[in-house]
């Protein structure tokens, strides 16, 4: 008699796509996990054999994939969702975002912001995000109170706000942090400088100096307007990619969240060192910046992951949309049907944002050895009725509606559609709260 191996779980599914291997379905398989890892991706019948799991899920019409990446958010600003629209980046920023900001962001402002935008992830498929807001320690203990893997950015801005007074204090308070917290398994950490025209060359340097020991990444925005452009000329008579390389930030480290505006010279300076970028469509077009040129950043082989970036900008944490924003936008912006395929697109929601954040060996596919880290798709809705490719299925038609279960490090966070971690009522009244509150002092 053959002798079982206990295990904790085992999900049943009618299709698995893994991402790695590349272009992989899975036709009737099982994943078995133990102690929050994956340990046996291998066909129902053979596992049923094989393993004795304390937990048998059977998906029958389902599609597992890897958990989606969010590689640039601003998790905390789900509580300004809508709160000023149709305006361009730099009257949106100085005239509605930042004002709201100064007034009512703090660290409860952060915790609640971050958990809604946690709720609104795990229901969308999102299994970790990179984050870029003040107050990262109220955002890590959100995180760490939901179970979603994070990357807490280390934010650092030259000019002074309630929660540090200069360049200095930011990266003292996000070196803290980092240090309490390091360790933790589902935690990462990134530095944050916001942007070029936020952040000095000094504070530049000094990051630098941290992220060579540290060996972590540089998330920032780059690139996002032709207005930063024109304004980094003006003053400093380069363009900010020009800057940034000459501070020698360029690196495998890097990741520039936008990229909108650029020259040949540049994307090939981008290939030359490594870099990644966060390709965010959908908050391009919102604030009318223009249309990043991925099709010429992936024929350059770059690694290019996905972001939302804040609900503010963007007004939903979709990466279902994103991705099919993403393959769409390539093909029109390239007249190449067949740039970028539904395939690379769940590739760049996944094990891109992976690399790109330095996770890759962790999780970003479905393989043994990596966390399980795990999204469930119901292919069931009419809808969604017949399925010829299940990875054309998931970028061109399945929305975050379809996704019904999600599992971080082999935890269920989310079940038939259930959070299992947060409460939904609760985040209502705490967000129509803080509604209240910035409605009350009229920033919005």
């Amino acid at each position: 008699m053959t002798h079982l191996v206990n295990i904790d779980t085992l999900l049943e599914a009618r299709w698995i796509v893994p991402v790695e291997p590349a272009d992989t379905v899975l036709l009737n398989h099982a994943i078995a996990i133990d102690k929050g890892i994956i340990i046996a991706i291998i066909p129902i019948v053979q596992a049923l054999t094989q393993f004795n799991p304390q937990e048998r899920i059977v998906l029958g019409n389902h599609v597992l994939i890897p958990g989606l990446i969010n590689l640039h958010t601003h998790a905390a600003m789900s509580l300004m969702r809508g709160l000023a629209d149709d305006l361009p980046l730099m009257e949106w920023l100085n005239k509605h975002i930042w004002p709201t900001e100064s007034q009512h962001v703090d660290p409860d402002f952060v915790f609640d912001g971050t958990r809604l935008a946690c709720a609104e992830m795990l229901r969308g498929g999102i299994t970790c995000f990179n984050d870029m807001y003040f107050y990262p320690e109220a955002a890590t203990e959100a995180a760490l109170a939901v179970g979603i893997r994070a990357a807490i950015g280390m934010i650092i801005i030259d000019f002074p706000t309630t929660y540090a007074s200069d360049a200095d204090d930011y990266l003292a308070k996000g070196l803290a942090l980092r240090d309490k917290y390091h360790q933790h398994p589902l935690l990462s950490f990134c530095f944050a400088p916001h942007a070029p025209y936020t952040v000095s060359d000094k504070a530049f340097a000094n990051v630098l100096t941290y992220a060579e020991q540290l060996d972590l990444p540089i998330h920032l925005h780059l690139h996002e307007t032709k207005d930063e452009i024109k304004i980094s000329l003006e003053t400093t008579g380069m363009r900010p990619i020009e800057r940034l390389h000459k501070l020698g930030l360029f690196s495998p480290n890097l990741i520039a969240v936008h990229m909108v505006h650029l020259t040949d010279e540049e994307i090939r300076l981008m290939k030359q060192h490594g870099c990644s970028i966060a390709h965010c469509p959908s908050s391009n077009m919102k604030l009318a910046n223009g249309f990043a040129p991925v099709a010429s950043l992936l024929d350059q082989d770059i690694n290019v992951g996905l972001g939302t970036d804040g609900a503010a900008s963007n007004n939903r944490l979709d990466m279902f949309e994103e991705m099919r924003l993403t393959a769409l936008l390539a093909k029109a912006e390239s007249g190449r049907a067949d740039v970028l395929t539904a395939y690379k697109a769940l590739q760049m929601a996944t094990l891109a944002s992976a690399r790109a954040l330095g996770l890759d060996q962790i999780t970003g596919s479905l393989t043994t050895g990596k966390a399980a880290d795990i999204t469930a798709v119901d292919f069931s809705d009419i809808n969604l009725i017949p399925c010829y490719d299940p990875v054309s299925h998931l970028v061109y038609t399945a929305g975050r509606e379809h996704v019904s279960h999600v599992w971080v490090n082999g935890k269920i966070l989310l079940k038939d559609r259930q959070l299992t971690t947060l409460d939904e009522l609760e985040l209502y009244h705490r967000a129509t709260s803080w509604q209240q509150r910035i409605r009350a002092t009229g920033t919005q």
